[in-house]
C-alpha cells in the first residue's frame, strides 16, 4: 500500500469523528467536495470534503457530510479528485524588496559572464533615458556568485567602460553586496583611508583601493544616497508583491526586515481591501547607529502601536509582533560575511579571510537585546547563517530560557546554513524554529562554486541541513527569502524533497547536494503551513484546515503526494482563498 492510499484510509475512518464536530449553524457558504483534501492536522490527514461558512472552516470529512451543509446560496466546488490543502505560510521574505524588484531594472538572477553582465547593464542604461547626469542607475537581481566563469571579480573597471556618466549600482540578489562604478564610489565618499563601517566591508585590491564592491553595512555608503521611493511607488510595490504571493498560493507572510513606508503601504491595502495574505512585520534592531538596547526596542514598539491591528481575524490583517536581528553575513565566496567557528579555507589563489566577522551582536548586547524583546512580547526573528553565528544565537536563547520573561518567547533562525553537528539537536530542546530557504539545498553556483572549495569536504557535506535538523526533532519552517531567489515557493518544496537542481541547471549542477536525504514530502508541506504558522503564534488559527480555523487554503492542479518527485516544481494553483475569499483563479 502506497503513503498516499494509506492516508486516505486513515482519513476516511475518521471522518465520522470530524462529522460530529462541525459548527452548527445556517447552510455553508462554499462546499468543496471530491477531492483530496490534505489536513496537515496531527495525523495529516486526508479526506474528501470541507465546508466553509463566515470565513471559517465548519467541517473536513467526507462528501456527504459536506453536501448536507449546502443550501439554496451555497456554492459546491467538485474537485474533480484535485489536492486541497493549506495556504502556503512563508516565514521569511522581503515582499517590499521583492515587488519594487520585479517592478525595476533587473539581471533576472541569469549566470552571467563580465561581457554578458557589461551588455545587460548597457542595455539598462539605454532602455533609462533619465536625462540627468547625477541620477543613479540601480539593476537588481545580479546573480554574483553566479558569475561565469567562477571565482571571477567585478570592480569599477567593470562599469566604467559602459557609455555613461551616470553613477551606477548593481545590487546582488542575495541582499549582502552592492557593485558600484567609478562615479558612484566618488559620490559615496568612499577614499582610500575609508574605514569599514560595523558589519560591513569595503572591497579594496591589492594596492588599497576601492574595487566598488560593498558588503553588508558598507551598502548604506551608497543606498543612502538613492532617493526614497515616494508613496506611490510603495503602494506599487506592495501591491505587486500580493500579486506574485497569491499566484503561488502564500496566504500568509512574515516580512523580515520591515520599515515604516512598506507598513504605511500594506496599511493603505488593508483599508482598501485590497490586502490578499495575512501581513506580519519584523523591525530591525540595529545598535550600531548610536541606538541603545531601550531606544532600539522603544521604536519598535512605537511601530507595534501604529502598525499592528490586534487579534487576526477573517479578514487579513497586520500584526507587528517580531523583531529582525542579524548575526552575521554570507558564508558563500566572495563574501565571507558568514561568522565560522573554523576558517574559510584559501582556493583560486584568494588570500584566507578567517573566520569572518565577530557575531554582529556581543553576547553582552544579545543578552539585553533578547531579554527587553521578551519583556515586551516580541519573538526575535534572527540572521544566523555560519555555524559560529547560530551557536553564538543558540547560547543566548540558553540564558533566555532560564530567566522567567524567557519562558514565553518563540526564537526563529533564519537560513542556518551550516550548523555544527553539536548544536542540531539544541534546536529542539530550546525550541528554536530553523527558518530555512530550501531552494538553496541543491547544487547551484552558490553551493557548490561559492561553498565546496572554501568549507573542506567536511563541512561541505554538512551545508543545508534542513532534514538533519529535522531529524533531530527541530521544528522546521520555510521562508523564501524573496527577493534573493525568484519567488517559486513549488519548486522551493521539490528541492525540499529530492536536494536537486531544476533539469535546466547543467551538467555541472546534476546530481542531489552532498550526501544528505532530503525531507519526507509531509514534512516539506509542514514546514511551510502549520510550523510556519507556529513561528508567527498563528497555529490556532491558521496552518491547518481544522473545523473552527480560518478558511485559507489551495486548490492544486496535481496532487503533491502522489507525482513524480520532480514534478512538484511544475504544481499549478488553481485557487487561492483566503478567510473563505477567493483571491487568485487561474484562468485557462
Amino acid at each position: 500500500m502506497t503513503k498516499t492510499a494509506l492516508l486516505v484510509l486513515l482519513a476516511l475512518t475518521g471522518a465520522a469523528a470530524q462529522a460530529s464536530a462541525v459548527a452548527a449553524g445556517p447552510p455553508a457558504d462554499l462546499v468543496y467536495r471530491n477531492g483530496f483534501v490534505y489536513t496537515v492536522d496531527a495525523n495529516d490527514g486526508v479526506h474528501q470534503a470541507m465546508a466553509v461558512r463566515g470565513g471559517r472552516i465548519v467541517y473536513v470529512g467526507d462528501d456527504a457530510g459536506a453536501t448536507a451543509l449546502a443550501g439554496k446560496r451555497t456554492r459546491v466546488v467538485d474537485l474533480q479528485g484535485r489536492m486541497l490543502m493549506p495556504g502556503l505560510i512563508d516565514a521569511h521574505m522581503h515582499p517590499q524588496s521583492g515587488g519594487t524588484r520585479l517592478l525595476s531594472r533587473s539581471l533576472d538572477y541569469q549566470r552571467l559572464t563580465v561581457p554578458e553582465f557589461q551588455a545587460r547593464i548597457q542595455a539598462c542604461l539605454d532602455r533609462d533615458k533619465a536625462k540627468d547626469p547625477g541620477r543613479w542607475l540601480v539593476v537588481v537581481n545580479w546573480f554574483q556568485q553566479g558569475m561565469q566563469p567562477d571565482g571571477v571579480a567585478t570592480s569599477t573597471a567593470t562599469l566604467d567602460g559602459l557609455k555613461t556618466a551616470r553613477p551606477i549600482l548593481v545590487r546582488s540578489s542575495f541582499g549582502h553586496s552592492v557593485q558600484l562604478n567609478a562615479r558612484g564610489v566618488k559620490l559615496a565618499g568612499i577614499q582610500r583611508g575609508t574605514p569599514d563601517p560595523a558589519g560591513g566591508k569595503i572591497v579594496r585590491d591589492a594596492g588599497g583601493e576601492a574595487t566598488g564592491l560593498l558588503e553588508d553595512s558598507a551598502q548604506e555608503l551608497a543606498m543612502r544616497l538613492l532617493p526614497p521611493l515616494n508613496a506611490k511607488e510603495n503602494l506599487a510595490a506592495s501591491s505587486a508583491a500580493l500579486d506574485a504571493m497569491r499566484r503561488q498560493g502564500i496566504t500568509s507572510f512574515l516580512d523580515a526586515w520591515t520599515d515604516v513606508d512598506t507598513m504605511r503601504a500594506f496599511a493603505t491595502l488593508q483599508r482598501q481591501g485590497k490586502l490578499t495574505a495575512r501581513a506580519h512585520f519584523a523591525p530591525l534592531i540595529d545598535l550600531d547607529k548610536g541606538a541603545t538596547v531601550r531606544t532600539a526596542v522603544d521604536s519598535l514598539l512605537q511601530q507595534h502601536r501604529r502598525f499592528d491591528q490586534g487579534p487576526t481575524g477573517v479578514r487579513p490583517s497586520m500584526q507587528v509582533r517580531h523583531a529582525k536581528l542579524f548575526m552575521d553575513g554570507v558564508i558563500a565566496a566572495p563574501a565571507f560575511t558568514g561568522a565560522m567557528l573554523a576558517p574559510y579555507l584559501v582556493s583560486e589563489g584568494r588570500p584566507n579571510p578567517g573566520n569572518g566577522p565577530q557575531s554582529y551582536f556581543s553576547a553582552a548586547a544579545l543578552d539585553s537585546t533578547l531579554a527587553a524583546l521578551a519583556r515586551a512580547r516580541i519573538d526575535p526573528h534572527i540572521h544566523a547563517d555560519g555555524d559560529r553565528a547560530v551557536r553564538d544565537s543558540l547560547d543566548a536563547i540558553a540564558r533566555l530560557r532560564g530567566t522567567p520573561q524567557g519562558k514565553h518567547v518563540r526564537p526563529a533562525l533564519a537560513h542556518a546554513e551550516i550548523v555544527s553537528p553539536a548544536d542540531y539537536p539544541r534546536f529542539a530542546t530550546l525550541d528554536v524554529a530553523p527558518v530555512l530557504s530550501l531552494q538553496w539545498a541543491k547544487p547551484a553556483p552558490d553551493t557548490v562554486g561559492a561553498l565546496q572549495d572554501f568549507l573542506g569536504p567536511e563541512r561541505y557535506a554538512a551545508v543545508q541541513p534542513q532534514a538533519v535538523l529535522l531529524d533531530a526533532g527541530a521544528r522546521v519552517a520555510y521562508g523564501s527569502d524573496w527577493p534573493v531567489d525568484p519567488l517559486d515557493a513549488w519548486f522551493a518544496l521539490k528541492v525540499g524533497v529530492t536536494r536537486t537542481a531544476a533539469p535546466d541547471a547543467g551538467p555541472e549542477f546534476a546530481g542531489r547536494l552532498t550526501a544528505q536525504p532530503g525531507m519526507p514530502r509531509a514534512a516539506v508541506l509542514r514546514a511551510a503551513t502549520l510550523n510556519a504558522a507556529w513561528t508567527l503564534r498563528q497555529e490556532s488559527t491558521t496552518g491547518s484546515l481544522e473545523v473552527g480555523k480560518l478558511a485559507d487554503f489551495l486548490v492544486l492542479d496535481r496532487n503533491f503526494f502522489s507525482i513524480p518527485e520532480g514534478d512538484i516544481a511544475n504544481i499549478k494553483v488553481l485557487q487561492t482563498v483566503v478567510g473563505g475569499r477567493l483571491v487568485y483563479e487561474a484562468k485557462d
